[in-house]
């Protein structure tokens, strides 16, 4: 079969399409025919070597995918740690699920890795109706004033998706991004407060429009100075949801902001909540139901045929600055 083999951990020069055997069925797991794959950074980190776990090289490359399953004949989208980007993916059923009605297969493809991270972000912030793990519903965080959000790279694949459900949810969001262009179309999803971070400190102007106060929580997914900043942009109690690391950097922490706010830094790794079918299973129950009421639809930034996978240059830019990114074969 035909698949985007990762041949060594020296970048996205590295990235080939190559013939590969096709993935031997383990119990339990069933075969998909792969139609579009959806594009993350983190998989441009997984060929630099940064990503952890990674396995030694050469593996196929990709997370999500969305095709059809050749046991029942069903449109389906799904999760891997390893192995999307091939024609054939063995998947166990509890990390597939069904494409809706009218979505194609690249906006199935868009779907599992932003929004579930989006939406398990919200649930570690305490802002659903689902009960945080281990503990009893009354645990979950109520109040009668909106929740206040900032969302970085709210342009972005998982920013994109934190927006249509923070309007769901009726959280006041807060977003930065690098254009007003691209801030514009957000707004357009529901963002409303918009924080251009190349001509505004954000830090600042969360402050300003907050009174002082801050949000209840921050989705950070920079790294570096940015944790810090973030911690500092919270309210008390407040809490940073760090689902990544984009610009490079270890995060910095600022104890002094921990202590006086009694705020608090959670990590979100989807790799391994998705294992975690107590989890898993009633965040996509809340999401299907959305999805059937039309609140939720992937924002897809750009789609390009697999062989364009192998000129990483453009890719990796627009992997970092705009919407999700798709490839299709063709």
């Amino acid at each position: 079969m035909k698949a985007l083999v990762i041949t060594s951990l020296s970048g996205p020069d590295a990235l080939s399409v190559q013939e590969a055997a096709e993935t031997a069925l383990k119990s339990g797991q069933t075969l998909v025919r792969v139609m579009a794959g959806g594009l993350n950074f983190a998989d441009f980190m997984t060929a630099q070597g940064g990503y952890p776990g990674t396995p030694p090289p050469p593996l196929i490359a990709g997370r999500e995918f969305a095709g059809t399953e050749e046991t029942t004949g069903r449109r389906v989208m799904g999760y891997i740690q390893w192995g999307a980007f091939a024609e054939k993916v063995a998947a166990y059923p509890n990390m597939l699920w069904p494409i809706p009605d009218g979505w194609t297969y690249e906006q199935g493809a868009a779907f599992p890795v932003n929004f579930f991270t989006a939406y398990l972000a919200y649930w570690q912030a305490g802002m659903t109706s689902q009960p945080l793990w281990g503990q009893p519903p009354s645990a979950v965080q109520r109040s009668e004033a909106p929740h206040r959000v900032l969302i970085h790279a709210v342009a972005g694949g998982v920013g994109t998706a934190a927006v249509q459900i923070g309007k769901i949810l009726g959280v006041e969001m807060y977003g930065t991004s690098s254009s007003d262009e691209k801030l514009g179309r957000v707004k357009e999803l529901g963002l409303q407060h918009a924080i251009n971070y190349k001509q505004q400190d954000y830090e600042q102007v969360v402050k300003n429009l907050t009174r002082g106060e801050g949000v209840d929580a921050v989705f950070e997914m920079l790294g570096g100075e940015h944790t810090a900043k973030s911690l500092r942009c919270l309210r008390d109690f407040g809490r940073v949801i760090q689902y990544g690391t984009a610009a490079g950097k270890q995060p910095q922490l600022d104890v002094r902001a921990l202590y006086a706010k009694s705020a608090s830094l959670q990590g979100l790794w989807l790799t391994y909540l998705s294992q975690k079918l107590e989890i898993m299973q009633p965040a996509w129950s809340q999401l299907s139901q959305w999805i059937a009421e039309n609140k939720l639809s992937p924002v897809i930034g750009h789609v390009f045929p697999l062989d364009r996978a192998t000129k990483p240059t453009s890719c990796c830019r627009r992997a970092r600055t705009t919407a999700k990114l798709c490839w299709r074969y063709s």
